[in-house]
């Protein structure tokens, strides 16, 4: 697909105010050469007459159509204008400013007509401003293929809106689509948390959606610039604002977590459970205070382990009798 790009020209155009003024001024001297080539008819039919008369009434006629050359720039918005059907440059100062009558504001293509508080339309005008892009939550798969649902905002604003209006026929849909192929692209490589040490690949071990956010909403954002760079649009940040399991899922993958939870923490007290049994037979064989033999340390760290590992309290069995009963 070759693609012609277009080298932006910013325009310095006249104040818009004294051309106002000027043309007003020529449309009132329009109506008065009229009005008195008029009255000279109705005395003589002087030539001098008959051409004030005529310039008047070609002045009032033709001098409406150069207020079409007025135009409003707003703060943080741009214009860009085609002369008969040719790129003619791009105001981005905000003012009050008089440009060739004949030109048109060019701006990206839309369905219907949106206008602003103040009346202007606003396909043919192009925001500077900071926007957000909601990119709404849409179901995807991660790199173990379990389907999640993911959602992001795109901060970005217009930086050549000459490259903007020329380049795409909309920019603001063009941004919305290769968002959701971003996002999508990037949720792929990941998976949504590691649960077992083997599971995902070499570089998926490092990075979860769930864990590294943050790094993954970067990469989703230096992916998103390089699509719509030829657009002229600049991305400021990308946010992951919602990540969970698909709901087909979800009740599975929250065992699986309460499981893992469960074994990790079973794990800590098995750990802390014979550290605690090792220091109780050392501290009784210290002075030959107890005298134990194989079988009878084999019986007490049973005990031991039952007592510290168990769910529940134990409940305790008092021998009176000797310690060979």
């Amino acid at each position: 697909m070759n693609q012609i790009n277009i080298t932006e020209k910013e325009l310095r155009p006249k104040s818009g105010m004294a051309a106002l003024i000027l043309l007003m001024l020529g449309i009132l001297a329009a109506l008065a050469l009229t009005i008195l080539g008029g009255m000279s008819l109705d005395t003589s039919t002087t030539a001098l007459g008959i051409a004030a008369l005529v310039v008047g009434i070609v002045g009032i006629c033709v001098l409406p159509m150069f207020m079409a050359g007025l135009k409003v720039v707003a703060p943080n918005e741009a214009r860009v204008f085609t002369l008969f059907g040719r790129y003619y440059g791009t105001v981005k100062k905000a003012g009050f400013y008089y440009v060739n009558p004949f030109v048109s504001s060019a701006g990206p293509v839309t369905k219907g007509v949106v206008r602003t508080a103040n009346g202007f339309d606003m396909k043919r005008v192009v925001s500077l401003k900071t926007q957000t892009l909601d990119n709404q939550r849409q179901k995807v798969n991660d790199v173990l293929g379990n389907p999640i649902v993911i959602g992001a905002v795109v901060i970005w604003h217009v930086d050549d809106p000459t490259q903007a209006v020329f380049a795409v026929e909309n920019y603001r849909e063009y941004l919305g689509t290769q968002t959701d192929s971003t996002v999508r692209n990037v949720a792929r490589l990941y998976p949504y948390d590691v649960f077992d040490e083997g599971e995902g690949d070499e570089g998926a071990k490092e990075k979860t959606l769930r864990g590294s956010s943050l790094e993954i909403a970067a990469s989703m954002k230096e992916e998103l610039q390089k699509r719509v760079v030829n657009a002229g649009l600049v991305i400021e940040e990308v946010r992951i604002t919602h990540l969970a399991y698909a709901e087909e899922i979800a009740a599975a993958m929250l065992q699986r977590q309460q499981a893992v939870a469960i074994i990790a923490a079973r794990q800590k007290i098995v750990d802390g459970a014979v550290g605690m049994v090792k220091m109780a037979i050392e501290k009784l064989g210290e002075g030959d205070a107890v005298h134990m033999d194989e079988a009878r340390k084999a019986a007490m760290v049973s005990n031991l382990l039952v007592v510290l590992c168990g769910n529940r309290d134990a409940q305790p069995i008092i021998n009176s009798g000797s310690i060979d009963g």
